[in-house]
């Protein structure tokens, strides 16, 4: 069976088309078969959905295929959205996306099926049906990208809650005060993001500065703050065990089993799938991470949850949209 995906975010937009088989082992397998993108810019709803419905005729043309040949078509999009009503309502990512109904939309132009879900809830049907939570019933996706978000599989359905906005992880106040994510200081979000991550960076920068040092991170920044970002603190980290960088990714760390650690006293699942930074980054994350669950957590709870970083790697968006078009969550 094959399905069409649409990757909507504020950078960028991406299509993709896969083909669900059966593995070696006899389990549904998802193959990606082809997928394309463009920049979202500034560009107007109408003129990103016109454009995302002209790139999908594209790809299917080019891969031999029609809309008729497709068994669904998935929407993942940055919330808030109602997905019952298949409506993107105002995605802060997304200036000017009010009240679209893009299910609507699609379906009239295609024929096709067609569902939508916020990105952790699409990412985590991704992850459950096709990478690491394979065989599980009860799982946490977070995003732990430029936000942090999760998605709940909770006894072995999609757990959306009583208007979509379920896993809203990102808001759970950590401090009175801190780097702020969803508009809130000492925010998980503000202190387990990429923004998150650079605020923490720039806080230990101007603190080093007015203490009369001048740390690498502020040189290789070309002492600009603008300049700090997550990838710069954590390359310094990683390639040359700056020590400052290190301290940094380490309160973030730590504050990530904060997190989790709420959510496996809450939830009790028996895997949590991270995303994002965690992939690329677990090294520096991890043992500050598990230190603090290990402290926190209920321990007949921490036991049986597994932490691992997501299995679809970086392309898992793509993933998500077509798990997505699936319609079985």
């Amino acid at each position: 069976m094959y399905y069409l995906g649409l990757d909507i975010g504020g950078t960028k937009c991406a299509v993709s088309v896969g083909e669900t088989v059966p593995d070696s082992n006899g389990n549904e397998a998802l193959v990606l078969i082809a997928k394309d993108k463009f920049q979202t810019g500034k560009k107007s709803p109408s003129e990103v959905l016109e454009q995302l419905y002209t790139l999908s005729k594209k790809i299917l043309i080019a891969n031999n295929l029609t809309f008729s040949a497709i068994s669904g078509i998935g929407i993942s999009c940055g919330g808030p959205l109602d997905a019952k009503n298949g409506v993107i309502l105002s995605p802060p990512n997304l200036p000017d996306w009010d009240h679209i109904e893009i299910v609507s939309y699609f379906e009239s132009k295609t024929g096709v099926r067609t569902f939508l879900q916020n990105d952790a809830n699409a990412c985590a049907v991704a992850e459950w049906k096709f990478g690491a939570g394979r065989g599980v019933d009860n799982m946490i996706f977070l995003t732990f990208g430029t936000g942090l978000g999760a998605g709940l599989i909770l006894n072995g359905r999609l757990y959306s809650g009583s208007s979509d906005m379920a896993g809203e992880v990102g808001h759970i106040r950590l401090e009175k005060d801190g780097p702020v994510g969803y508009r809130k200081a000492g925010s998980a979000e503000g202190f387990c993001s990429g923004g998150g991550i650079a605020q923490l960076g720039r806080f230990a920068v101007s603190e080093q500065l007015d203490n009369g040092i001048t740390p690498r991170l502020w040189a290789a920044a070309g002492e600009n703050f603008d300049n700090i970002t997550a990838k710069l603190i954590g390359d310094l980290a990683e390639q040359e065990k700056d020590p400052l960088c290190i301290s940094i990714y380490e309160t973030c760390g730590a504050r990530l089993g904060e997190t989790l650690s709420i959510l496996i006293d809450l939830l009790n699942p028996s895997l949590i799938v991270l995303g994002g930074i965690y992939m690329r980054s677990s090294s520096l994350l991890h043992p500050k991470m598990e230190e603090v669950i290990e402290r926190e957590a209920l321990s007949y709870s921490s036991q049986v949850c597994r932490i691992v970083p997501a299995g679809l790697g970086e392309t898992i968006g793509d993933y998500a949209a077509l798990s997505v078009a699936t319609g079985n969550y």
